[in-house]
């Protein structure tokens, strides 16, 4: 399989991830600086705490000119986490602050009387078909670990849906854009055949 960026721009510990990637055998490299970019198939972005130290990290790294061109270009991108926030226009956590607007939409708190963050496993049910959820059973269990949902603009950008206290997106696609609320890393069986698929797209199937 042709390489897969995973981006390091110092928010989390990424060695869950490479080792998911080890084991399913897929060509993956870390990158810490925009020149590796260029020339890689597809582009893993992961992110944990606070958003906007994340996308502030984002920016500071160098990275995101060279990550824009390429996913301007076609280049398979899947957010994980809080890098699957970051794709959307703006998130409410400790006030307002942009993101990188490359789905139209808004990170949003909670807002139920359940315990928050949501931590552990929970089901992933399918609003579509889509090459990232193939092969997964519709209503899999998927391990989460979150205080804010994805709130798209766009009904048809939500690829499946978990209940939380209310329905809430848990994958969101728009064109050759995913992200994934969860940690398919650490989600079993599941999770590594959504990584398997994610590591077989290319910019003429995504």
């Amino acid at each position: 399989m042709a390489t897969t960026a995973i981006i390091d721009y110092g928010v989390g510990n990424l060695a869950n991830l490479k080792n998911a990637l080890d084991h399913l055998g897929v060509g993956c490299v870390v990158v810490r600086d925009p020149e590796p970019l260029q020339t890689v198939a597809r582009i893993l972005l992961p992110g944990v705490g606070a958003f906007a130290p994340a996308m502030a990290r984002l920016r500071e790294s160098g990275m995101l000119d060279v990550l824009t061109e390429r996913v301007q270009a076609g280049i398979p991108l899947l957010g994980i986490c809080v890098g699957s926030q970051l794709l959307l226009d703006e998130s409410e956590e400790d006030g307002s602050h942009p993101g990188l607007g490359w789905i139209p939409g808004r990170v949003q708190r909670f807002r139920h009387e359940l315990k928050i963050p949501q931590i552990g496993w929970n089901q992933v049910e399918f609003r579509k078909s889509d090459p990232l959820l193939e092969g997964i059973p519709d209503g899999a269990h998927f391990y989460f670990v979150h205080s804010y949902q994805m709130v798209p603009n766009e009904p048809e950008a939500t690829l499946a849906e978990t209940e939380y206290g209310l329905r809430f997106t848990s994958v969101v696609r728009r064109k050759n854009l995913w992200g994934v609320q969860f940690h398919p890393e650490k989600s079993q069986d599941a999770g590594l055949r959504l990584l398997r698929n994610f590591c077989t797209l290319t910019p003429s199937n995504s």
